[in-house]
C-alpha cells in the first residue's frame, strides 16, 4: 500500500513508520516541509504520489495553550483536517485521523464507547471533535481513532517530552512532584498502538474506533506505578484538579472502551502496567532488570 504519514517524526508517527515500513511503501512527511494548514501546497504533493492511504498525526495538542490560542487550535485540529479530507476525497485516498478522549466531559464513570455522545469541556476537545466531524462527513473511506494518555520513545513533538519521561526526570532531579488524582485515563504506549493501527488499516474496515491499552488509573496512580517499577521514591503528592489550577478544564473520567475494535477481532491491548514496563525497557530505564 502506498501510504503518506504526516508527522512521521512525532511520538506516534515514529512508531507508526517503524511498524508500517516493512510491508508498505511509506512516505514520511514532516513539518515545516509539509504543512497541513497549506492545502494548495499539500494538494500538489499528494497529487505527485497519489497515495492509497494518508495518515495524519499532526495536531495542536497543548491543551492549556488552546484556551488562549483558539485560532491555532482550530486551524490545525479542525480546518486543516477538513481540507485534508477533501483532498483525499478528490484523490480517492482513504484517511486515518486521530482524535482524543477529551471529546468527552467525564460525567459517566464507565468507559466511553464509540456510540456515547461527546461533550468536550475545553477548546482542545472542541477543536478535535470538529476535526472528527469534518472527516466523517466529507470522506467515506476514513478511520477516526480516539486514544488516550500517549507516551512513546520519540517524545511528543509539540511538548518535547511525555508524562513518563517527565516523571523520571523530576524524580532523578530531586524535585517535589505534584500530580492530579481525580482525572481517570488509560495510559497508552505508542509502539503497541502502532501495531493495532497497522492491523486496523489492513482490515479495510472504516469507521470510528477507540484504541487504548486496557485498564484505567489516575495520573497520580500512573506516576506511582512508574516509580514503583523503577524503584524510585521521590517526594510525590496527590492534588485535586482545582488545586493544580490548569488553565483548561479536563474531564474527570475519560477512559475509553475499545468496543468497535473488539467487534472487529483486533487482538486485545496489554494492561497499561505491562505496556509501561515494556516502555521502560525500551528507553533503557530498566536495563539489566528482568521483564515481568
Amino acid at each position: 500500500m502506498e501510504i503518506i504519514l504526516i508527522g512521521a517524526d512525532g511520538q506516534l508517527g515514529t512508531d507508526l513508520f517503524s511498524c508500517l515500513e516493512d510491508t508498505h511503501r511509506v512516505h514520511a512527511w514532516n513539518f515545516p516541509e509539509y504543512d497541513i494548514t497549506k492545502p494548495e501546497e499539500l494538494g500538489t504533493h499528494l497529487q505527485e504520489i497519489k497515495p492509497e492511504l494518508v495518515i495524519n498525526t499532526a495536531a495542536y495538542n497543548r491543551v492549556d495553550d488552546c484556551e488562549e490560542d483558539l485560532q491555532q487550535a482550530f486551524a490545525l485540529n479542525a480546518f486543516a483536517v477538513r481540507d485534508l479530507s477533501l483532498l483525499c476525497r478528490k484523490l480517492g485516498a482513504s484517511l486515518l485521523h486521530f482524535s482524543s478522549d477529551y471529546v468527552f466531559d467525564g460525567s459517566q464513570k464507565v468507559p466511553y464507547t464509540e456510540s456515547d455522545a461527546p461533550n468536550p469541556l475545553n477548546v482542545y476537545g472542541v477543536s478535535k471533535l470538529a476535526g472528527e466531524f469534518f472527516v466523517r462527513n466529507s470522506l467515506e473511506h476514513h478511520f477516526v481513532v480516539r486514544t488516550s494518555g500517549l507516551y512513546g520513545k520519540a517524545g511528543c513533538w509539540g511538548k518535547g517530552t511525555n508524562f513518563v519521561d517527565a516523571m523520571v526526570h523530576m524524580a532523578r532531579s530531586g524535585k517535589p512532584i505534584r500530580v492530579v488524582n481525580d482525572q481517570w485515563i488509560t495510559p497508552t504506549y505508542t509502539r503497541e498502538l502502532a501495531q493495532k493501527l497497522k492491523d486496523l488499516v489492513e482490515s479495510g474496515r472504516f469507521g470510528l474506533y477507540h484504541l487504548t491499552n486496557s485498564g484505567q488509573c489516575t495520573w497520580f496512580d500512573f506516576a506511582k506505578e512508574i516509580f514503583r517499577q523503577l524503584g524510585l521514591n521521590p517526594s510525590l503528592s496527590a492534588v485535586s484538579s482545582s488545586a493544580y489550577r490548569a488553565q483548561a478544564e479536563r474531564p474527570s473520567y475519560s477512559v475509553l472502551a475499545n468496543r468497535n475494535a473488539e467487534e472487529l477481532g483486533l487482538t486485545d491491548f496489554e494492561p497499561w502496567q505491562e505496556a509501561l514496563r515494556e516502555y521502560l525497557h525500551e528507553k533503557g530505564y530498566l536495563v539489566g532488570k528482568t521483564r515481568s
